[in-house]
């Protein structure tokens, strides 16, 4: 039987909302953060075709050339507020893990933006969606260390952080790093699981 499971992270991230949608949409930048700690995403092995139907790649590799890559497709682009895409294929995922992710972004009043970040696992139980719940809390440190760094090169930290939840190993194997991974302050989340209907 397929098992489903789901869950959000909510978090505030101290940069404008089109800087990181940037983040989001720039080969270059998404580079800088997608992955965990333990892998390099070289911006010249990221291909992210940035249109409703456009697909999306990017290999992150490690140790003696260890290599895995995280594929899926854009479903809604309605920068720079929102993007729902996937990571794998949701549609026909076969026996392996994917899930469809959506992503809205919000200006804040008095500054920064509210990313929340909502992913739809198929082939998922929910220990896997909590590792890859984990594994998008390191992506999305790295990508607060980013953004800060980007609207202040000076700086040599960034202003929020948060201590990564499971090591880069175990999101290896999530429905997002099989088709991805990781996150920064966790204001709100909710994860369930349940059969496929």
């Amino acid at each position: 039987m397929t098992q489903t499971a789901e869950y959000e992270i909510v978090l505030h991230l101290d940069a404008p909302r089109e800087q990181v949608y940037a983040a989001w949409t720039t080969p270059g930048r998404f580079a800088r953060w997608f992955g965990p700690r333990i892998f390099t995403t070289p911006a010249d092995r990221v291909a992210l075709d940035v249109r409703s139907g456009g697909a999306w790649q990017a290999t992150l590799v490690g140790d003696e050339g260890f290599e895995v890559t995280l594929h899926g497709a854009y479903r809604e682009v309605a920068g720079p507020g929102r993007l729902v895409f996937t990571t794998g294929d949701p549609d026909n995922p076969g026996d392996a893990p994917a899930s469809v992710v959506t992503l809205t972004l919000d200006e804040c009043e008095g500054g920064g933006t509210t990313m929340r970040f909502h992913q739809f696992g198929v082939n998922t139980d929910q220990e896997h969606a909590e590792q890859a719940r984990a594994g998008w809390l390191e992506f999305f440190e790295r990508l607060a260390e980013h953004l800060a760094v980007h609207a202040a090169p000076s700086q040599s930290a960034p202003s929020q952080s948060v201590p990564a939840q499971a090591s880069p190993s175990q999101s290896a194997s999530s429905p997002a790093m099989s088709s991805q991974a990781t996150a920064s302050r966790a204001t709100s989340s909710k994860v369930s699981s349940q059969p496929a209907a």
